[in-house]
């Protein structure tokens, strides 16, 4: 069973990360997870914060000359902004001359009414710091290790944004995923780069911010991952949890989830093909269900897209409350992104990571990737049984 578990806050010493049921023998560098991380810190619109973090994962543990030992991996990811807040978050008591820089006042649409209220806690930075989007840093650490594995069995994860306000992409077949990654708002031309650029300057200018929705592909996972028979094993459910515990997440579809409920089903059920190249011995002629049926996947890629909301903290600040006197006041600004959709691509990469790399190991196991490896192979020929006559006998 994958597993992974993230630690730290936002302005704290740094994050920590715990990835366990990684099969040993997977090929492992901290260069690799530096690429992702780096990636999760690119984009038009994004926050001061970003200037100050370099990050990096050291790793810590279940790493022996490059390659995993089974055991779980561990890494540190510094903050390097820890060094403005040694006195306000210092793990030992302070006395009543340091700025602990408490937060009072109630951000609408963020973590911080609530979680006050659910721990008692009167300074709410005890809340912020943990629901921070910091924490996302983690996660993409961890989903680099389970893409790392992925990639042993040939399946790639790309994302692109869908729309920036009221600026969408056009609907088209192909991608040119490399243009995608190229461009600071992950848009798939430049017309649509230039449009989403604009949304951004206008909630920046507006001294406000602005939400979208991104999409995740992953090609190449294999027939089977999930399971029809429990709902808490269904694979779209599982995909679906995953994103929307994504900071700021509020919606979530596989395929063209939404839009087919708007559609007759003879536009949105996908037609199965013989196709005796194809290693399933068929093909899909579209992928509207976006690569998963009955909880499982079925060969075609695995589409998830997300809407993700403007972020709640605004340079124009909405009104408030003080938690603790109940005054009317405004809401606090802390430096922040004024659009967080193109880095969300990157978190949403690492989540599907997670969930089909899990999905795998649940389906393949091993406890040594030659194993893993010789399960899926095993599993792969079997279908070459399918689409013969006789081949049920």
């Amino acid at each position: 069973m994958l597993r992974y578990l993230t630690a730290g806050e936002s302005h704290g010493p740094g994050l920590t990360v715990i990835v366990e049921g990684i099969p040993a023998g997977l090929e492992l560098s901290e260069a690799y997870i530096a690429v992702q991380l780096a990636r999760r810190q690119r984009g038009y619109g994004r926050g001061g914060r970003m200037k100050i973090e370099q990050d990096s994962a050291r790793i810590r543990g279940g790493v022996r000359h490059g390659l995993t030992l089974g055991s779980p991996v561990t890494m540190w990811i510094e903050n390097r902004d820890f060094e403005n807040w040694r006195e306000a978050m210092a793990i030992e008591p302070v006395g009543p001359e340091v700025d602990r820089k408490p937060n009072t006042r109630v951000v609408p649409g963020h973590a911080d009414f609530p979680g006050a209220l659910k721990y008692l806690a009167h300074d709410m930075r005890n809340v912020l710091e943990r629901a921070s989007a910091r924490e996302t840093a983690a996660r993409v650490a961890a989903g680099a290790v389970a893409r790392r594995f992925l990639e042993e069995f040939g399946v790639t994860i790309r994302s692109r944004v869908v729309s920036i306000g009221t600026s969408e992409a056009p609907a088209q077949g192909e991608i040119d995923w490399e243009a995608v990654e190229a461009s600071d708002v992950r848009a798939q031309d430049a017309a649509t780069d230039e449009a989403f650029r604009a949304q951004i300057d206008n909630a920046k200018k507006d001294r406000t911010t602005v939400g979208g929705v991104f999409e995740t592909v992953a090609f190449g996972a294999p027939v089977g991952l999930g399971a029809h028979i429990q709902w808490d094993r269904k694979l779209d459910g599982r995909l679906a949890q995953a994103f929307m515990s994504i900071n700021a997440v509020k919606g979530v579809e596989i395929g063209r989830g939404f839009a087919n409920a708007r559609r007759p089903g003879r536009e949105v059920h996908d037609v199965a093909a013989p196709d005796p190249a194809d290693r399933r011995r068929f093909r899909r002629l579209t992928n509207e269900a976006g690569g998963i049926e009955g909880g499982m996947s079925n060969g075609e890629p695995v589409v998830v897209r997300a809407a993700i909301k403007p972020i709640a903290t605004m340079t124009d600040p909405l009104p408030s409350v003080d938690i603790n006197t109940g005054e009317v006041v405004e809401a606090p600004y802390h430096r922040s992104d004024i659009c967080q959709v193109p880095p969300a691509c990157v978190i949403g990469e690492a989540m599907i990571a997670l969930v089909l790399a899990g999905a795998m190991l649940e389906k393949f196991g091993g406890d040594h990737m030659k194993e893993t490896r010789r399960n899926f192979d095993g599993f792969v020929a079997s279908h070459q049984e399918f689409g013969r006559p006789g081949a049920s006998r």
